[in-house]
């Protein structure tokens, strides 16, 4: 234990906010070896602030008249008003230089724990201002804990019935965060306070399945409105002797007939011949009959021609005459 002085001082520097035990033994130790001057100046600095800062009696905010800066400015906009909890977040708002319009401080927010009611924050002073109608929209700026969300909440009850717009800050993911280190009340905020970049033109309709059902119809049809016409299939027709001799017309191929015996046993040679003898004619004549026997065996046989190589046509079903 210290002496007396020294522990009060420790234990009044000990009721700061954000200064533990540690702390406020180690400010205590640098006052008592600092320079009596620099002591001096910052209890002048504390006596000043207590004798000549005050609230603002429009907004709550600090100021040393009785109307702040923000409330004397006449640039600022009339219809929007921000409720914040304490006066540092005033200045914190106006660094973004995005809110053009005036605020008002609660002086704290909801804590039961902690003693702090309803009644005891500037929630009245809030409604006298109302009476105000250039009043349009009231942005609720709370912390996103427990105690701003519990403020927020009651302002919002209390205010809806009034007629007047309440809106409330976004909440969600900071930048340069990641998603993996975000909790889920902060990634389920964002998702929530999304913001719309296009709405989109897409056509909605009731029944999706009937829609698919019907642009696949559609499509069917197109195609085979595009589709080329079928070509009939290449088939032999008539004799196939008549085909493959027209085929081979102006082929260089040899055929599979005996042409000059053809035109030397048909008719007209025999009657140009006739002053031929008979055993010569009964011979031809023979000779003939033999050959149109063979020629009607040789049609009831199938043709034993090579298969030609037919090269395959894409889109087309071709019908090999030859199997």
């Amino acid at each position: 234990m210290y002496d007396a002085a020294v522990q009060n001082l420790i234990d009044e520097l000990g009721r700061l906010p954000g200064v533990g035990p540690k702390s406020a033994q180690r400010i205590a130790f640098h006052i008592l070896n600092a320079d009596s001057s620099e002591m001096q100046k910052l209890t002048n600095a504390i006596n000043t602030v207590k004798n000549t800062v005050s609230f603002c009696q429009i907004c709550g905010n600090i100021s040393e008249t009785d109307q702040c800066a923000i409330c004397r400015d006449e640039r600022r906009t009339p219809t929007t008003l921000c409720v914040v909890e304490e006066s540092k977040d005033v200045i914190s708002i106006e660094r973004t230089r995005s809110f053009h319009g005036r605020y008002h401080v609660l002086g704290g927010a909801i804590n039961p724990l902690a003693g702090l009611t309803p009644e005891q924050l500037r929630i009245r002073e809030l409604i006298a201002r109302l009476a105000d109608e250039r009043i349009e929209e009231i942005i609720l700026a709370m912390d996103p804990n427990l105690e701003g969300e519990a403020t927020a909440t009651y302002l919002s009850r209390l205010l809806v019935p009034l007629g007047v717009r309440v809106s409330r800050l976004a909440s969600g993911l900071p930048v340069g965060g990641d998603l993996e280190y975000a909790d889920e009340i902060t990634l389920g905020r964002a998702l929530e306070g999304r913001r719309i970049i296009a709405e989109g033109n897409r056509h909605q309709t009731e029944n999706h399945a009937e829609a698919f059902t019907q642009a696949v119809a559609e499509d069917q049809e197109r195609q085979v409105q595009n589709a080329p016409t079928p070509q009939p299939r290449p088939r032999w027709s008539g004799s196939m002797f008549e085909d493959l001799s027209e085929e081979h017309e102006d082929s260089p191929q040899q055929s599979t007939l005996n042409e000059p015996l053809l035109e030397k046993l048909s008719p007209e040679t025999t009657e140009s011949e006739g002053s031929s003898r008979p055993e010569e004619q009964d011979d031809s004549s023979s000779q003939r009959q033999s050959y149109q026997e063979r020629l009607e065996e040789l049609k009831k046989t199938p043709l034993r021609t090579p298969t030609p190589q037919i090269p395959p046509i894409p889109g087309r079903t071709y019908v090999n005459p030859w199997q």
